[in-house]
């Protein structure tokens, strides 16, 4: 979805662009689980949106993860946290009920999660699919990205979700993974993420080698070799080939 969508209101398409976000969409979470409210209902749809990593950041970690992919990790993390609570703040004051999920927060330590997975928005917003390696590919960026999620109660239309994955037979990002954590399994609505990848095989690796970055929650290897990811640096090496020159 862009800021010139005709079906979205007028001031969340002004309000997504002038927080410079490029990737966002609505989606329909009827029948799904949510995080409640302080009454315990929970809400029926969710704004979700992407911010883009740094490609020439991304494309060092094809090895293992630097302080440079970790300092853009939390940078582009407090973004994503502070549109959401702007966000939210904005539809409550248009009288709705809001709830922002955390960009990147651990509240399950046992099954190695958080309250809602922001992939599950995102593939029924249509922002993309998930990849073998458990994470969201977008056409625009690849899986180099972030994600941030709203829930609420508000009026709005909601996007196509992406029901199945664009991966066809590529299994780069199994092949890297450095825990043999993926399981190479082609997603679907509703796999399960067991199916898809093994969370305590990746999450002891990172503890174990990545220690210095985030206490092990940096890794982002399967992310780096992805070629939805390379093509994001091709299209930008010719944008700057076909650039006209400037005296």
């Amino acid at each position: 979805m862009t800021s010139c969508s005709p079906v979205v209101p007028a001031w969340l398409s002004a309000w997504m662009q002038a927080c410079g976000v490029k990737l966002w969409g609505i989606a329909d979470l009827k029948g799904i689980t949510t995080p409640a409210d302080e009454t315990g209902q929970g809400y029926p749809l969710a704004v979700s949106w992407a911010i883009a990593m740094d490609p020439h950041v991304m494309v060092t970690i094809q090895q293992g993860p630097n302080r440079g992919y970790a300092d853009a990790y939390v940078r582009v993390n407090a973004r994503i946290d502070e549109i959401s609570l702007s966000l939210a703040a904005e539809i409550r004051k248009r009288g709705h009920r809001a709830h922002f999920l955390a960009a990147s927060e651990r509240t399950d330590i046992v099954h190695i999660r958080g309250d809602f997975p922001h992939k599950t928005a995102a593939t029924r917003a249509g922002l993309g699919w998930i990849g073998r390696h458990c994470q969201l590919i977008t056409r625009k960026f690849g899986p180099w990205v972030r994600l941030g999620t709203v829930f609420s109660d508000m009026t709005l239309p909601r996007g196509t979700p992406v029901n199945r994955h664009y991966c066809g037979h590529c299994t780069r990002c199994v092949v890297a993974c450095p825990a043999k954590a993926l399981k190479s399994a082609a997603w679907y609505p509703g796999l399960p993420r067991e199916a898809i990848l093994d969370a305590r095989a990746c999450d002891q690796w990172k503890k174990k080698h990545y220690s210095q970055y985030h206490k092990g929650h940096n890794c982002g290897i399967c992310s780096a070799v992805c070629p939805y990811g390379l093509k994001v640096l091709k299209k930008e090496a010719m944008r700057w080939r076909t650039r006209p020159k400037t005296d």
